[in-house]
């Protein structure tokens, strides 16, 4: 399997011989936010198979960045998206537009997608009702990759994400405090520990930053993938680490396909 990092919470994953993309923001600014680090990422990083949104906030769903999706391009939200954000309904007839809550599990092509919960608040805007939960996704191909979107350290996290083979995780965010609901550099090292994969990127960092603000806590933009490497490092030493540089990519070897096929899902046992 292939991970490259465009930036953020943008991703894209081969796998299965399916093109995968995460959260896509593919933009130079969003509101108040400018791209700090990295180049505003290429054409190619909108050709996709199949993306996952993981909730409504505009650095996740965007919908100027989903506009340069090809016709017929599958994208899965969170349930109730298509009614909290009327910019999706003008995408409807071009994209296809698939819903799915905390458990559902979607099958495209040789690859299982599976919605799993996050800690994270899901509205639109930063008033307003609940309108869609924010969602990870443990997507299995080859390998079991656990994206988590954006999400806090939860009880039960490693239950509902299962066994994976990668752990996608943020580590930051786009300005110098972290509310609640967010996993920061030493927090993503727990639950790296708790998921115990063998591989781990962190995201959601060092790429969007508030106009005016460089100079108000950077360490917040420049350190949090240093630091989660650091602290994976002592909480969970056996996690292969790969910290890419904005545009860079890893290949992750397949998983044996016995493995892949005796792990159990969440909330299954596994026979002994």
């Amino acid at each position: 399997m292939d991970i490259t990092w465009w930036g953020h919470a943008t991703l894209t994953l081969q796998d299965a011989g399916v093109r995968v993309l995460t959260d896509p923001l593919l933009v130079p600014r969003l509101g108040h936010l400018r791209r700090r680090a990295g180049a505003v990422p290429p054409p190619e990083a909108a050709r996709a198979d199949l993306v996952l949104v993981s909730h409504l906030h505009a650095d996740h769903l965007h919908v100027g960045s989903l506009k340069k999706l090809a016709p017929g391009t599958t994208v899965v939200l969170p349930k109730g998206a298509q009614a909290a954000v009327p910019g999706l309904r003008r995408l409807r007839g071009r994209l296809r537009l698939v819903e799915v809550g905390a458990g559902d599990v979607r099958e495209f092509g040789d690859m299982a997608v599976r919605a799993v919960p996050a800690a994270h608040d899901g509205r639109r805007l930063a008033v307003g009702p609940q309108k869609a939960a924010a969602l990870g996704y443990v997507v299995t191909g080859r390998a079991v990759t656990y994206f988590a979107g954006d999400t806090g350290l939860y009880d039960g996290m490693a239950d509902a994400v299962g066994p994976c083979d990668v752990a996608l995780l943020p580590v930051g965010g786009w300005g110098p405090f972290l509310g609640h609901g967010h996993l920061d550099a030493a927090r993503a090292a727990q639950a790296l520990a708790r998921l115990a994969p063998r591989a781990a990127v962190p995201v959601h960092y060092g790429t969007y930053w508030p106009y005016g603000m460089d100079a108000v806590r950077p360490h917040e933009f420049h350190a949090p993938g240093a630091e989660f490497v650091r602290a994976a490092a002592r909480l969970a030493p056996q996690v292969a680490v790969h910290r890419l540089a904005h545009g860079g990519s890893v290949r992750v070897p397949d998983r044996e396909p016995a493995a892949r096929e005796e792990a159990p899902r969440a909330g299954e046992e596994s026979g002994g």
